[in-house]
């Protein structure tokens, strides 16, 4: 059994950072891949990032790339999503999720955290 618990939202002025944290227990942590997703209020939850078990591997929705980095410690049973220059349009919840491949269709993740809260003003 997989569990994930989410940390690091908050409410931001646009340009601003966060790093949002993913501790995960389990004992096969280091052999899933990983992903981020995040749902804003009115809209279907989207994919915003994944990365690989061994983190050699990373992938981004158009709307993050080069402002949000993925990132996992194997040692410390983490992921982590870096986001820098956020924006308004980045406002939702986001969760973590866990399964064996790290793409972008979210039914291939069988693992998924309860979600944090990131808000981002103008």
């Amino acid at each position: 059994q997989v569990q994930l618990v989410e940390s690091g939202g908050g409410s931001v002025q646009a340009g601003a950072s966060l790093r949002l944290s993913c501790a995960t227990s389990g004992r096969t942590f280091s052999t899933y891949a990983r992903g981020w997703f995040r749902q804003a209020p009115g809209k279907e939850r989207e994919f915003v990032a994944a990365i690989s078990w061994n983190g050699e591997t990373t992938t981004y929705s158009d709307s993050v790339l080069g402002r949000f980095t993925i990132s996992r410690d194997n040692a410390k049973n983490t992921v982590y999503l870096q986001m820098d220059s956020l924006k308004p349009e980045d406002t939702g919840v986001y969760y973590c999720a866990a399964g064996f491949k790290a793409v972008v269709a979210d039914t291939a993740y069988g693992y998924w955290g309860q979600g944090t809260q990131v808000t981002v003003s103008s």
